[in-house]
C-alpha cells in the first residue's frame, strides 16, 4: 500500500481539504492528525454562537467517528505532530509515533495574537479561537463575576471578530465596552463613513467604543468583585471579564523548523506547494506568493475553499493553481448587516460612498477609470453584493486553460 496523504489540522481548512480530495480519488489512503477532538464544526460560528444559544457541544456538526467514516479516514484525536522531516517524508507525532506521507498538507490554523499585558489578573483575558475557548468563555460569561453572570465585558480589539462578538454579547443582554489603539471601528475593511455606520448601530442597542487606547493592565479590583482594566492613557475601565481579538498569528513553527519558508505565513505558490516537495499549506497559515502579488495571507472562508478545491485536484494527480475570484466577506453583526470586498492591499483610487434607504453603499474605485476595485454594502444595501462583486476583478486570476 502506498503512503497516505496526511493533512495536520481539522478545522475549516483541513476537512475540507479531505471532503475535496475524496470526491476525485476515493482509494488514497488518508490521515487526519488533529490536536483535539477531531470533531468537525464550524469556527466562524463561534462569533456568533451566543445569540443562537448554541453550547460547545451543540457547534460539533460530526464527531471525529463520523468523519473518519464520511471520509474513509483514519482520523487521529488529541494528537500532535512533534517535528516534520521533509527529506524521509515522515512526521513524528509527540507520543513517539512516526508516519510517512505520500504528500503533507499543514492546516495549522493560526493562534490569537496575545497583549503583554501586566497586573494580578493578566491571565484572565480569554480569547476565543476554537471550541474548547468557547467553552472556557461561555462558562466565564455565567460565572465570572463571583459565581454570577457576568453584566460588564471589555472586548480588546475593534476589528472583524471584536465587532462580532460585540453584537453577540448584545444578543446576550451583555453591553460591552469595545477598546481599540485605531481611531474606528474596522478600519481595515470599511471607510470612515461605514466605521460611524457600524459604530452607531451597535451603540444604539448598549454597546460602547473607546477608540486611540490600548490595554496596559489587567488587575482584580480592590473589592475582588471584577477586574480593571488600566488603559494607555492612565484611565481605568471597570468589568466582569477581558476578552482579546486583536487578531491572530500564523501557526508557523512547525513548518519552520521544519527548514521551511516562512513569512507572515508559510509561503506557498499558487498549486499551495510549500517550499519543499509533497508538503502543502492551506487555510490561515498559507501565505500565496505571485510573481504579480506580494503574499496574500486570508482568514476567510471563500479562500479556504477556494484553495481546498485546487489542492484536491493537484493531490488527485491533477496540478491546479488556486484561483481568487471577488470574496466578498460577510460580517456577522445582525444589528448592522455589512458585506465587504475590500480592494486590493496597495490599489489607488477612493471610497464614493452613498446613503441609501436604511443602509449606506460604498463602492472603491480606482483613479482615472473609476473601475470598481471594492465595495462595502450595509444594512439593505447588501442586496448589491452578488450584482458588485461581479464587477469586480479577481485578486489572483484563474490560470489560462492549456491549449
Amino acid at each position: 500500500m502506498s503512503h497516505p496523504v496526511i493533512i495536520i489540522g481539522s478545522g475549516l481548512a483541513g476537512y475540507n481539504v479531505a471532503r475535496e480530495l475524496r470526491k476525485l480519488d476515493a482509494a488514497v489512503p488518508l490521515v487526519v492528525v488533529s490536536r483535539d477532538h477531531a470533531g468537525f464544526y464550524s469556527k466562524p460560528m463561534l462569533s456568533n454562537a451566543l445569540a443562537g444559544k448554541k453550547t460547545a457541544a451543540t457547534l460539533v456538526m460530526k464527531t471525529a467517528d463520523k468523519m473518519a467514516a464520511e471520509l474513509n479516514a483514519q482520523v487521529l484525536a488529541h494528537a500532535a505532530v512533534a517535528r516534520i522531516d521533509t527529506a524521509t517524508q515522515t512526521a513524528h507525532l509527540s507520543n513517539g509515533d512516526t508516519l510517512r506521507y505520500r504528500d503533507l498538507v499543514l492546516a495549522l490554523g493560526a493562534d490569537p495574537i496575545r497583549l503583554p499585558l501586566e497586573g494580578n489578573a493578566a491571565d484572565t483575558v480569554l480569547s476565543v479561537n476554537d471550541l474548547d475557548d468557547f467553552a472556557r468563555f461561555a462558562e466565564a460569561l455565567d460565572t465570572g463575576a463571583n459565581g454570577q453572570p457576568v453584566q460588564r465585558v471589555a472586548i480588546l480589539g475593534g476589528g472583524l471578530i471584536g465587532c462580532e462578538f460585540a453584537n453577540d454579547l448584545l444578543a446576550r443582554g451583555i453591553a460591552p465596552t469595545v477598546l481599540d489603539l485605531a481611531d474606528r471601528a474596522l478600519g481595515r475593511l470599511l471607510p470612515p463613513e461605514g466605521s460611524a455606520y457600524l459604530q452607531g448601530k451597535l451603540e444604539a442597542l448598549g454597546a460602547q467604543f473607546r477608540f486611540g487606547l490600548a490595554a496596559k493592565a489587567v488587575s482584580r479590583s480592590a473589592s475582588g468583585s471584577g477586574l480593571v482594566v488600566t488603559l494607555s492613557d492612565g484611565s481605568e475601565l471597570e468589568t466582569d471579564l477581558v476578552l482579546s481579538a486583536i487578531g491572530l498569528k500564523p501557526r508557523t513553527a512547525l513548518a519552520s523548523e521544519a527548514g521551511l519558508t516562512v513569512n507572515r505565513g508559510v509561503v506557498v505558490d499558487q498549486t499551495l506547494q510549500t517550499s519543499a516537495p509533497h508538503v502543502f499549506a492551506v487555510g490561515d497559515l498559507a501565505e500565496v506568493t505571485d510573481l504579480n502579488l506580494p503574499g496574500l495571507n486570508l482568514p476567510f472562508v471563500m479562500p479556504i475553499m477556494q484553495q481546498a478545491r485546487a489542492l484536491a485536484a493537484t493531490l488527485a494527480g491533477n496540478p491546479t493553481k488556486v484561483a481568487y475570484p471577488a470574496m466578498p466577506v460577510v460580517v456577522k453583526t445582525p444589528a448592522c448587516p455589512t458585506v465587504v470586498c475590500p480592494p486590493a492591499s496597495g490599489a489607488a483610487g477612493q471610497w464614493l460612498v452613498t446613503e441609501v434607504d436604511e443602509g449606506l453603499e460604498a463602492r472603491f474605485v480606482a483613479e482615472g477609470s473609476g473601475q470598481l476595485l471594492g465595495f462595502a454594502l450595509q444594512g439593505k444595501a447588501t442586496s448589491q453584493r452578488q450584482a458588485l462583486a461581479g464587477q469586480v476583478p479577481a485578486l489572483l486570476p484563474a490560470a489560462p486553460a492549456a491549449p
